[in-house]
Order: structure tokens, then sequence, then C-alpha cells
């Protein structure tokens, strides 16, 4: 249950900004802008953020123009990385919230109408997401889990955000696929611009969900904050469901420098070694490596040298910055 206090929550709408980054995928992001047209509170403005060169998604846009009654914006960017669009979509944001979504994703109908009463009602928090229903070949993902976003102290992340049952609750992680910020909250904060990947460059939504909860803001997961997930290709290195070394090494490398920027002191080194000596599937140590050995032989050999090259150029990265708290230029907010 979310243990906020109702301190002078008005009963005066939050105005939303909604951000889909996208790149070359338009069957899915017209069907996530089908879902968000069907918003039982509408989006304030809804910003699609779009390289430059992805010239087919831009002319579906185009066509789009009048979507949401005029409130579609597209915002173009040049560089690549989600990371980048992110930070841009929001310093071009107005609204009171930020809620953020996958463009293979489509929202509830009322998924706007929820995430706005969590943020009106409980002025304490800084975040809310909840669960993506995620559909492989159009069939839903089943299983229940109550222990979801959450940080352990020697470092291991929970996820099971796709799973989520119960009440609202507070977390420590949301998920980039369904997440929502307080625009106070994301105030001096941005995406951190080191982590690495040209495309969905992962972990960028651990780093951000750490950051604000540092600031002193809650983050809630409420399950009934929902969005329908339709994982689609990604155009960059980290093909889903397929082994690539280089893929792997960036997103254990991203993990790393995350969890380092924000754990404490002490903290550091047990997570360290427990990466190193345990790990977890996706980020495997000795003892993950030596458990999947007999069913992925050699496979399982590479995944383990990606994952310690990762942790160990994730170290790098983090320990070259002499402020390690600094995740790279502040957003300038309108």
């Amino acid at each position: 249950m979310v243990q906020c206090a109702k301190r002078g929550a008005g009963w005066l709408k939050l105005n939303i900004t909604v951000i889909i980054p996208t790149y070359r995928r338009v069957n899915d992001l017209l069907n996530c802008l089908d879902g968000l047209d069907q918003q039982r509170l509408q989006p304030y403005e809804l910003l699609v953020v779009v390289r430059s060169s992805d010239l087919e998604t831009k002319a579906a846009l185009d066509r789009r123009a009048g979507a949401l009654g005029g409130r579609l914006r597209i915002v173009e960017v040049n560089q690549p990385g989600q990371v980048h669009a992110l930070n841009t979509g929001i310093m071009h944001a107005t609204g009171d919230i930020i809620a953020i979504t996958d463009d293979d994703a489509v929202p509830r109908p009322d998924w706007l109408m929820r995430i706005e009463r969590i943020f009106r009602e409980h002025p304490e928090v800084g975040g809310v997401g909840g669960r993506d229903y995620v559909y492989h070949n159009g069939q839903l993902i089943g299983g229940e889990k109550k222990n979801v976003g959450r940080l352990s102290w020697y470092g291991r992340v929970t996820g099971n955000h796709h799973l989520g049952i119960g009440e609202a609750r507070e977390v420590d992680v949301l998920k980039g696929a369904n997440m929502s910020f307080r625009r106070a909250a994301l105030r001096g904060l941005s995406f951190e611009h080191r982590l690495r990947g040209t495309g969905a460059q992962v972990h960028n939504d651990l780093d951000i969900s750490l950051s604000v909860k540092r600031a002193g803001w809650k983050l809630i997961y409420s399950p009934e904050v929902a969005v329908d997930h339709y994982p689609a290709v990604r155009h960059d290195e980290d093909k889903r469901g397929i082994f690539h070394p280089e893929a792997m090494t960036n997103a254990v490398h991203n993990e790393t420098l995350a969890l380092l920027k924000h754990l404490k002191a002490a903290q550091r080194p047990v997570y360290l070694i427990w990466a190193l000596l345990i790990g977890t599937r996706a980020a495997p140590g000795l003892v993950q490596f030596l458990r999947h050995w007999p069913s992925e032989r050699r496979v399982a050999g590479k995944k383990l040298l990606a994952s310690i090259k990762g942790r160990y150029e994730g170290w790098q990265t983090w320990r070259r910055n002499s402020d390690h708290a600094i995740s790279g230029p502040q957003i300038r907010l309108q």
C-alpha cells in the first residue's frame, strides 16, 4: 500500500506530458499513439522524439499531425541512443508530470488517469510506474510476482515489473516502458550520458530511478498503472533473445556504472565481489557460469567473459569521474 500522507493535496488536475522515443518502428508507434488517443485523461502534450534520418517515421507522424487534438509534437534529434532522445524530450516538455513509454507499448485507457491521481494525492511521490504486460508472438507472458523493482543491500536488482501484482507500494526502480516523474523531481537531473549502446542503452531507467530516489522523492509501483508491451526489433547491437558479446558488455557496464554511482561506499566492494563471484543469469559471475555450463557450454563461457569485461569497464567509467554523483549535463526544464 502507498504509505504517503495527503499533505495539501488539491483537486486541480496536473498536466501530463507524454514522451515516446522512437526509431524505425512505425507500425508499433502508430499502435502506441492509438492507445494514447483513447486515454480517459488526455495528455497535455505528446512529444515523439525521432531521429532526423528516420524519414519513414517522420512521414507517418506528419500524417498524424492532427492526432490528440493537435497536442502531438515531433522533436528531432541527430544523435543516436535513447538517453539523448529522453533528455531532449524532457527539455522540451512543459507538463507538471512527464510520462514515458516505449514505442512498442500500448497504454491502457486509464493509464494517465491513474498516474495523475497518484501524483496529485501524494505530493511526496516523485516517480510512478506500473505493470507492462509483455507479449511474445501474441502470447502474454504469464506469472505473478509481489517482489518488484527492489535493490538489495549488496546490489542485486529485482525487476519483475511485467509480473507485478498487489497494491501500490514504494519501490527502488521503475521500468522504462512504463514510468513517469514529477517535473520538479527531475530538476537538476538527467539520464546518464555515459551509458553505452547506440539504441536502447539498457539500464537508463535504473539510473534515473535511483537518482530521483536519492534526491528524496518516493517511487511508487502500481500494477493498475498498466501498458501492453509488444517487444519489437531493436535496430542496434542489442538484438532481443540473441546473445551478442558487445550488447551484454554494454548492458553490464551500464548496470555497474549506475549501481556504483548510487550505492554507499561500504556497499560497493560487496556488490563487486557478489557480481563477480555469483551474478545473475543476465550478467553471470562464476557461480552462474558453472550453473549454465552443462546446457550452454561455449556460450556460457562467452557470457562470463562479456560480463566480467562489462563489470571492469563500468568500474573504470565510474572511477574516471572525480565526482561520482554527477550524471552528466543537467536538463534545462522549460
